[in-house]
C-alpha cells in the first residue's frame, strides 16, 4: 500500500528548544544592530564584514546544538509516511535527527553562494566566511540565506508539496512569516491539519483543523504516536 503523504512546516520555535535564539527572543536587534542590518540585501551592500560576523557567530552557535524530541519525532515519521518537512530555520536539526526530504525555504547556514550567479551554492560546513572568500568567477561568497526582501525560490517547490499533503502540521511557527505562512491555505479542506505551539498563531478556522499548544518538544512525539499507530492498523 502506498505511503501517506504527510507535509511539516516547522519555524523558529521547533529549533529555540535546542538553543537557537531567534530574532524575536532579543527584540529584532543582535548585539545592538538592528537585524535589517545583518539580514538584508542593503545591510550586505553598506557593510559585508558586520553580516559575515552575523552568520559566522551564529553558525558556532548552531554547532553546539542539537535535536530535540520534536525534531527526532518527526524523523521517526519517516518509515510508516511520505515525509516532507518545509522548515523556516536555517540550521539542519532536522538532518541531524535523520529526516531525509527537506526544504529550507529561507537557506542554510551551513552552505556559501556566488554574489555573482546565485545558482553556484558550495558546502561552508562550519567554517567561517571571511572577505576574500570568493567563488569560481572570481566573485565574493555570501550566506546562502534568503534575507529580507529577497525572493523565496523554493516556495513554489513547498506549494507542490503542500496541495499533494494527505496530513498537514505546522510546529513552531508564528504563521506571521510570509510567504511560508500562507502555506496552510494551500491544504485542501478535507486534509487533518494540526497546528503545534504553546503560543497558538491566530489562524481563522479551518476544516480539520486541531491545535494542540505544546511546544514542539512535547506536542511533536505524542501526536507521532498516533499517527504511527494509525498507520500500522
Amino acid at each position: 500500500m502506498e505511503k501517506q503523504k504527510i507535509v511539516v512546516l516547522t519555524g523558529a520555535g521547533i529549533s529555540a528548544e535546542s538553543g537557537i535564539k531567534t530574532f524575536r527572543d532579543s527584540d529584532g536587534l543582535w548585539e545592538n544592530h538592528d537585524v535589517m542590518e545583518v539580514a538584508s540585501p542593503e545591510g550586505w551592500r553598506k557593510d559585508r564584514e558586520l553580516v559575515l560576523e552575523f552568520y559566522n557567530q551564529r553558525r558556532t552557535q548552531a554547532l553546539a546544538t542539537k535535536p530535540n524530541p520534536g525534531h527526532i519525532g518527526l524523523a521517526q515519521l519517516e518509515p510508516h509516511y511520505d515525509v516532507v518537512i518545509v522548515t523556516q530555520n536555517i540550521d539542519n536539526l532536522h538532518e541531524q535527527a535523520g529526516s531525509s526530504n527537506i526544504i529550507h525555504l529561507h537557506g542554510e547556514l551551513n552552505k556559501v553562494r556566488s554574489t555573482v550567479d546565485p545558482n553556484l551554492v558550495y558546502e561552508w560546513g562550519d567554517k567561517p566566511i571571511n572577505i576574500g572568500d570568493k567563488c569560481e568567477k572570481g566573485s565574493q561568497l555570501r550566506p546562502h540565506i534568503v534575507w529580507f526582501g529577497e525572493a523565496v525560490p523554493l516556495m513554489e517547490k513547498a506549494v507542490m508539496e503542500v496541495v499533494d499533503a494527505d496530513i498537514f502540521m505546522v510546529v513552531g511557527t508564528s504563521l506571521l512569516v510570509y510567504p511560508a505562512a500562507g502555506l496552510l491555505d494551500y491544504v485542501e479542506g478535507h486534509v487533518p491539519k494540526y497546528i503545534i505551539d504553546p503560543n497558538m498563531p491566530d489562524v481563522r478556522p479551518r476544516p480539520n483543523l486541531h491545535l494542540i499548544e505544546e511546544k514542539g518538544s512535547v506536542g511533536v512525539p505524542a501526536l507521532v504516536e498516533k499517527l504511527i499507530a494509525k498507520a500500522s492498523e
